[in-house]
């Protein structure tokens, strides 16, 4: 898998964008906010022919290089997945204008006037999205309270 040929990237915050996925996914639960379970199981195929379980889906908050927290909306929780991968069709989605060139990708939300909220590199033939965990949003989350005005990707 391409993936794994990236050398140099810290996995830690690197979400990696997935023109063929048909859906945001990452293995880490205790990310994810709002949670619900699948009402009927589903698989992930990821390119090496294996399936992967779909345990559930909810919302992942980011802290944006622009210094706003968003959430990435109906993020599927796939435990065996090891990568983060966000989908280009559900940005789209979700207001959002991407483009790419040689030097990288750009995240621009387009609902408030094509503000540039995140960047990735380009390494090799792929694009990554450096994005850090919010620290303190988490916490206010352990308790079931929001943070406030946070935004959403939706």
């Amino acid at each position: 898998m391409a993936i794994s040929m990236i050398r140099g990237v810290s996995d830690n915050n690197v979400w990696y964008v997935d023109f063929g996925a048909s859906n945001q996914m990452t293995s880490h639960v205790e990310w994810f906010r709002d949670t619900k379970d699948l009402k009927t199981p589903g698989f992930v195929e990821t390119g090496d022919d294996t399936t992967h379980p779909i345990t559930q889906i909810g919302k992942v908050p980011l802290s944006m290089q622009d210094g706003q927290t968003k959430y990435l909306k109906d993020v599927l929780h796939v435990s065996t997945i090891t990568k983060k991968l966000v989908c280009i069709c559900q940005m789209v989605e979700q207001g959002l204008h991407v483009t790419f060139n040689p030097n990288g990708c750009f995240v621009e939300n387009m609902k408030n006037q094509g503000k540039l909220i995140a960047k990735g590199e380009r390494n090799g033939r792929m694009f990554t999205l450096d994005v850090n965990m919010p620290k303190v949003n988490s916490m206010l989350f352990t308790h079931g309270k929001g943070a406030g005005d946070i935004g959403i990707w939706h």
